[in-house]
Protein backbone atom coordinates (compact mmCIF):
# COMPACT_ATOMS: atom_id res chain seq x y z
CA UNK A 1 0.00 0.00 0.00
CA UNK A 2 1.58 3.29 -0.86
CA UNK A 3 1.83 5.85 1.40
CA UNK A 4 -0.67 9.04 1.71
CA UNK A 5 0.54 12.09 -0.09
CA UNK A 6 0.15 15.31 1.68
CA UNK A 7 1.64 19.23 1.41
CA UNK A 8 2.11 20.87 4.83
CA UNK A 9 2.72 24.62 5.46
CA UNK A 10 4.94 26.21 7.85
CA UNK A 11 7.65 28.51 8.99
CA UNK A 12 11.53 27.20 9.52
CA UNK A 13 11.22 26.52 12.98
CA UNK A 14 13.78 24.59 14.96
CA UNK A 15 11.50 22.67 16.79
CA UNK A 16 9.65 21.52 13.02
CA UNK A 17 12.93 21.54 11.23
CA UNK A 18 13.52 17.63 11.01
CA UNK A 19 9.96 17.22 9.66
CA UNK A 20 10.32 20.30 7.42
CA UNK A 21 14.01 18.26 5.86
CA UNK A 22 12.50 14.88 5.75
CA UNK A 23 14.83 13.08 8.59
CA UNK A 24 11.61 12.62 10.49
CA UNK A 25 8.57 11.35 8.40
CA UNK A 26 5.09 11.09 10.25
CA UNK A 27 3.98 6.97 9.55
CA UNK A 28 2.21 6.65 6.48
CA UNK A 29 2.41 9.81 4.91
CA UNK A 30 4.49 11.41 2.02
CA UNK A 31 4.90 14.85 3.11
CA UNK A 32 5.71 17.67 0.89
CA UNK A 33 6.66 20.86 3.01
CA UNK A 34 6.94 24.95 2.00
CA UNK A 35 8.18 26.90 4.14
CA UNK A 36 6.67 29.61 4.24
CA UNK A 37 6.44 33.24 6.33
CA UNK A 38 3.21 33.07 9.27
CA UNK A 39 1.18 35.85 7.21
CA UNK A 40 1.26 33.58 3.86
CA UNK A 41 0.51 30.34 5.32
CA UNK A 42 -2.40 31.82 7.23
CA UNK A 43 -3.58 33.84 4.65
CA UNK A 44 -3.49 30.88 2.07
CA UNK A 45 -4.63 28.15 4.34
CA UNK A 46 -7.36 30.42 5.64
CA UNK A 47 -8.60 32.04 2.19
CA UNK A 48 -8.01 28.98 -0.25
CA UNK A 49 -7.29 26.15 1.95
CA UNK A 50 -4.11 25.56 -0.21
CA UNK A 51 -2.40 22.73 2.16
CA UNK A 52 -3.45 19.46 3.59
CA UNK A 53 -1.87 20.49 6.68
CA UNK A 54 -0.60 24.08 7.96
CA UNK A 55 0.81 26.08 11.14
CA UNK A 56 -2.39 27.99 12.20
CA UNK A 57 -2.89 31.05 14.21
CA UNK A 58 -4.57 29.99 17.40
CA UNK A 59 -6.77 32.90 17.18
CA UNK A 60 -8.11 32.40 13.80
CA UNK A 61 -8.72 28.82 14.08
CA UNK A 62 -10.64 29.60 17.16
CA UNK A 63 -13.04 32.20 14.55
CA UNK A 64 -12.95 29.34 11.66
CA UNK A 65 -14.84 27.09 14.15
CA UNK A 66 -17.66 29.31 14.38
CA UNK A 67 -18.34 29.12 10.23
CA UNK A 68 -21.22 27.02 9.55
CA UNK A 69 -18.95 24.08 7.76
CA UNK A 70 -15.77 23.46 9.95
CA UNK A 71 -12.93 23.97 8.09
CA UNK A 72 -10.14 22.38 9.54
CA UNK A 73 -9.58 20.35 12.80
CA UNK A 74 -6.65 21.00 15.09
CA UNK A 75 -3.62 19.04 16.86
CA UNK A 76 -2.17 20.43 19.80
CA UNK A 77 1.10 20.79 18.12
CA UNK A 78 2.26 24.41 19.67
CA UNK A 79 4.71 25.75 16.70
CA UNK A 80 5.02 29.77 17.92
CA UNK A 81 4.65 30.80 21.74
CA UNK A 82 5.44 34.45 23.09
CA UNK A 83 5.01 36.33 25.96
CA UNK A 84 3.99 39.46 24.52
CA UNK A 85 4.59 42.51 27.03
CA UNK A 86 7.50 43.00 24.64
CA UNK A 87 4.66 43.55 21.49
CA UNK A 88 3.00 46.88 23.18
CA UNK A 89 4.50 50.12 21.50
CA UNK A 90 3.90 53.36 22.15
CA UNK A 91 4.61 56.73 20.98
CA UNK A 92 6.59 58.41 23.63
CA UNK A 93 4.39 61.64 23.08
CA UNK A 94 1.19 60.31 24.05
CA UNK A 95 1.17 60.57 27.72
CA UNK A 96 1.34 56.70 28.59
CA UNK A 97 3.45 55.98 30.98
CA UNK A 98 2.17 52.73 32.27
CA UNK A 99 -0.72 50.64 31.41
CA UNK A 100 -4.02 52.38 32.75
CA UNK A 101 -2.90 55.61 30.16
CA UNK A 102 -3.75 53.50 27.48
CA UNK A 103 -7.76 54.06 28.34
CA UNK A 104 -9.14 56.31 25.71
CA UNK A 105 -6.87 55.60 23.37
CA UNK A 106 -6.23 54.87 19.74
CA UNK A 107 -4.54 51.72 19.42
CA UNK A 108 -3.39 49.86 16.38
CA UNK A 109 -3.22 46.03 15.67
CA UNK A 110 -2.60 44.53 12.40
CA UNK A 111 -6.06 42.67 12.49
CA UNK A 112 -8.38 42.78 15.53
CA UNK A 113 -8.23 38.97 15.67
CA UNK A 114 -4.13 38.36 15.14
CA UNK A 115 -3.47 36.37 18.08
CA UNK A 116 -0.99 38.70 19.68
CA UNK A 117 -3.06 41.58 19.69
CA UNK A 118 -5.76 39.00 21.52
CA UNK A 119 -3.30 37.49 24.00
CA UNK A 120 -1.92 41.59 24.60
CA UNK A 121 -5.82 42.85 25.63
CA UNK A 122 -6.63 40.03 27.54
CA UNK A 123 -3.43 40.65 29.95
CA UNK A 124 -3.91 44.56 30.06
CA UNK A 125 -7.41 43.47 31.27
CA UNK A 126 -7.12 40.72 33.80
CA UNK A 127 -3.40 42.13 34.70
CA UNK A 128 -3.52 45.69 34.54
CA UNK A 129 -7.11 46.79 34.19
CA UNK A 130 -7.58 48.11 30.82
CA UNK A 131 -10.89 47.09 30.01
CA UNK A 132 -11.02 45.96 26.06
CA UNK A 133 -13.35 48.11 25.12
CA UNK A 134 -11.55 51.27 26.57
CA UNK A 135 -10.10 51.90 23.65
CA UNK A 136 -10.33 52.71 19.61
CA UNK A 137 -8.54 49.95 17.56
CA UNK A 138 -7.37 51.11 14.01
CA UNK A 139 -6.45 47.88 12.07
CA UNK A 140 -4.06 47.64 8.64
CA UNK A 141 -1.20 46.82 7.46
CA UNK A 142 1.84 47.24 9.93
CA UNK A 143 4.90 47.80 6.91
CA UNK A 144 2.68 47.72 3.81
CA UNK A 145 -0.94 49.19 3.27
CA UNK A 146 -4.38 47.45 2.81
CA UNK A 147 -4.01 44.76 5.08
CA UNK A 148 -7.80 43.42 5.67
CA UNK A 149 -8.91 41.00 8.19
CA UNK A 150 -8.41 37.01 7.02
CA UNK A 151 -12.02 36.55 8.32
CA UNK A 152 -15.08 38.21 8.61
CA UNK A 153 -15.53 39.34 11.77
CA UNK A 154 -18.96 40.34 13.64
CA UNK A 155 -18.21 42.16 16.66
CA UNK A 156 -20.41 43.67 19.40
CA UNK A 157 -21.35 47.37 19.66
CA UNK A 158 -18.46 48.25 22.16
CA UNK A 159 -15.81 47.20 20.63
CA UNK A 160 -14.50 50.19 18.15
CA UNK A 161 -12.70 48.92 15.41
CA UNK A 162 -11.76 51.25 12.16
CA UNK A 163 -9.29 50.68 9.25
CA UNK A 164 -6.38 52.88 8.55
CA UNK A 165 -6.67 54.78 5.29
CA UNK A 166 -5.35 52.77 1.87
CA UNK A 167 -2.29 54.58 2.12
CA UNK A 168 -1.12 54.76 5.11
CA UNK A 169 0.73 52.05 7.45
CA UNK A 170 0.01 51.46 11.41
CA UNK A 171 3.75 51.93 12.16
CA UNK A 172 4.26 55.28 10.56
CA UNK A 173 1.22 56.21 12.00
CA UNK A 174 2.45 55.51 15.45
CA UNK A 175 5.60 57.34 14.57
CA UNK A 176 3.38 60.31 13.51
CA UNK A 177 0.96 60.44 16.82
CA UNK A 178 -1.96 59.65 14.89
CA UNK A 179 -2.12 56.05 16.81
CA UNK A 180 -0.82 55.94 20.41
CA UNK A 181 0.13 53.10 20.29
CA UNK A 182 0.55 49.27 18.66
CA UNK A 183 -0.40 45.85 19.43
CA UNK A 184 1.48 44.08 17.18
CA UNK A 185 3.10 40.38 16.67
CA UNK A 186 6.52 41.87 14.54
CA UNK A 187 8.32 44.70 15.76
CA UNK A 188 7.55 47.88 14.15
CA UNK A 189 10.32 49.63 11.97
CA UNK A 190 9.84 52.04 13.31
CA UNK A 191 11.03 51.54 16.55
CA UNK A 192 14.02 53.09 18.17
CA UNK A 193 14.80 51.95 21.43
CA UNK A 194 13.59 53.17 24.92
CA UNK A 195 14.63 56.90 24.18
CA UNK A 196 13.21 57.54 20.75
CA UNK A 197 9.84 58.62 19.69
CA UNK A 198 8.36 54.94 19.56
CA UNK A 199 9.26 52.64 22.43
CA UNK A 200 8.22 49.52 24.25
CA UNK A 201 5.50 50.40 27.06
CA UNK A 202 7.55 47.77 28.65
CA UNK A 203 10.96 48.38 29.05
CA UNK A 204 12.13 45.88 31.05
CA UNK A 205 9.92 43.21 29.40
CA UNK A 206 12.06 40.22 30.58
CA UNK A 207 11.79 40.40 33.90
CA UNK A 208 7.79 41.22 33.95
CA UNK A 209 7.54 38.40 31.57
CA UNK A 210 9.41 36.18 33.76
CA UNK A 211 7.05 37.44 36.69
CA UNK A 212 3.75 36.49 35.17
CA UNK A 213 5.14 33.24 34.23
CA UNK A 214 6.33 32.51 38.00
CA UNK A 215 2.46 33.46 38.84
CA UNK A 216 0.04 32.37 36.14
CA UNK A 217 2.22 29.39 34.76
CA UNK A 218 1.06 30.32 31.16
CA UNK A 219 3.82 30.62 28.24
CA UNK A 220 0.95 32.29 25.76
CA UNK A 221 0.45 30.02 22.50
CA UNK A 222 0.67 31.89 19.42
CA UNK A 223 0.12 29.13 16.99
CA UNK A 224 -1.42 25.33 16.66
CA UNK A 225 -1.66 23.06 13.61
CA UNK A 226 -4.55 22.32 11.06
CA UNK A 227 -5.85 19.86 9.20
CA UNK A 228 -8.38 20.00 6.75
CA UNK A 229 -11.31 18.64 7.83
CA UNK A 230 -11.78 16.11 4.56
CA UNK A 231 -8.43 14.87 5.01
CA UNK A 232 -8.65 13.87 8.56
CA UNK A 233 -12.42 12.83 7.75
CA UNK A 234 -11.20 10.46 5.57
CA UNK A 235 -7.88 8.95 6.69
CA UNK A 236 -8.22 9.95 10.38
CA UNK A 237 -5.13 8.04 11.64
CA UNK A 238 -3.30 11.37 10.20
CA UNK A 239 -3.86 13.41 12.95
CA UNK A 240 -1.44 11.22 15.14
CA UNK A 241 0.78 10.39 12.34
CA UNK A 242 2.01 14.18 11.97
CA UNK A 243 1.54 14.81 15.67
CA UNK A 244 4.08 12.06 16.54
CA UNK A 245 6.38 13.17 13.88
CA UNK A 246 6.12 16.72 15.34
CA UNK A 247 6.99 16.04 19.18
CA UNK A 248 9.80 13.77 17.58
CA UNK A 249 10.94 17.01 15.64
CA UNK A 250 10.78 18.83 19.01
CA UNK A 251 12.09 16.47 21.10
CA UNK A 252 15.57 16.27 18.97
CA UNK A 253 15.50 20.30 19.21
CA UNK A 254 15.75 19.78 23.15
CA UNK A 255 18.84 17.47 22.79
CA UNK A 256 19.98 20.12 20.17
CA UNK A 257 19.44 22.63 22.67
CA UNK A 258 22.07 21.30 25.49
CA UNK A 259 24.71 20.11 23.33
CA UNK A 260 27.81 21.52 24.62
CA UNK A 261 30.83 19.51 22.26
CA UNK A 262 30.05 22.01 19.58
CA UNK A 263 27.21 24.92 19.88
CA UNK A 264 24.10 24.47 17.07
CA UNK A 265 23.12 27.71 17.64
CA UNK A 266 24.90 30.96 16.58
CA UNK A 267 24.03 32.19 20.52
CA UNK A 268 27.35 31.84 22.66
CA UNK A 269 25.80 31.59 25.86
CA UNK A 270 23.46 29.26 24.23
CA UNK A 271 24.12 26.55 26.87
CA UNK A 272 23.68 28.95 29.92
CA UNK A 273 20.18 30.13 28.46
CA UNK A 274 19.45 26.81 28.10
CA UNK A 275 19.90 25.91 31.63
CA UNK A 276 18.48 28.70 33.00
CA UNK A 277 15.26 28.81 31.34
CA UNK A 278 14.67 24.89 32.19
CA UNK A 279 15.27 26.51 36.00
CA UNK A 280 13.04 28.54 35.63
CA UNK A 281 10.23 27.14 34.03
CA UNK A 282 10.95 23.37 34.26
CA UNK A 283 12.33 20.92 31.18
CA UNK A 284 9.51 20.70 29.11
CA UNK A 285 9.51 24.25 29.17
CA UNK A 286 7.64 24.43 25.55
CA UNK A 287 5.12 21.94 26.24
CA UNK A 288 3.09 20.24 23.57
CA UNK A 289 0.05 18.00 24.34
CA UNK A 290 -3.53 18.75 25.30
CA UNK A 291 -3.15 18.09 29.30
CA UNK A 292 -0.02 20.14 29.84
CA UNK A 293 -1.70 23.17 27.79
CA UNK A 294 -5.44 23.03 28.87
CA UNK A 295 -5.10 25.79 31.77
CA UNK A 296 -3.48 28.43 28.91
CA UNK A 297 -6.03 27.25 26.11
CA UNK A 298 -8.79 27.90 28.70
CA UNK A 299 -7.11 31.21 29.50
CA UNK A 300 -7.26 32.35 25.58
CA UNK A 301 -10.66 31.01 24.62
CA UNK A 302 -12.00 32.96 27.58
CA UNK A 303 -10.08 36.32 25.98
CA UNK A 304 -11.68 35.17 22.80
CA UNK A 305 -15.13 34.76 24.17
CA UNK A 306 -14.68 38.61 25.99
CA UNK A 307 -13.51 40.05 23.11
CA UNK A 308 -16.08 39.86 20.93
CA UNK A 309 -14.40 36.76 18.44
CA UNK A 310 -15.85 34.09 20.06
CA UNK A 311 -19.96 33.72 19.95
CA UNK A 312 -19.91 31.46 22.97
CA UNK A 313 -16.95 30.15 25.27
CA UNK A 314 -15.35 27.08 23.69
CA UNK A 315 -13.97 24.04 26.04
CA UNK A 316 -10.30 23.46 24.76
CA UNK A 317 -11.10 20.09 23.99
CA UNK A 318 -13.42 21.43 21.12
CA UNK A 319 -10.52 22.46 19.03
CA UNK A 320 -8.49 19.23 18.79
CA UNK A 321 -8.94 15.71 17.09
CA UNK A 322 -9.90 13.42 19.63
CA UNK A 323 -7.52 10.86 18.92
CA UNK A 324 -4.91 13.19 20.41
CA UNK A 325 -6.21 14.66 23.77
CA UNK A 326 -4.73 11.40 25.12
CA UNK A 327 -0.94 9.74 25.09
CA UNK A 328 -0.23 6.43 24.08
CA UNK A 329 1.24 4.75 26.92
CA UNK A 330 2.93 1.18 26.38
Amino acid sequence: MSNLRLTMGCWDYDRTRSVMDGSIRPDGIDLTCLSLPVEETFFRMLRYKEFDVAEMSLSSYVVSLFKEEWPFIAIPFFPSRFFRHSSIYVNANSGIREPKDLIGKRVGCPEYQMTAPAWIRGILSDEFGVPVDSVTYRTGGEESPNRSEKLKLSLPDNIKVEPIGPGQTLAAMLRDGEIDALYTARKPSTYEGKNGTVKRLFDNYVSVEREYFSRTGIFPIMHTFVIRREVYEKNRWVAQSIFKALNASQQKTYRDLQETAALKTMLPWAVAHYEETESEMGADFWPNGFEKNKKTLDVFLRYSYEQGLSRRQLKAEELFAPETLEAFVI
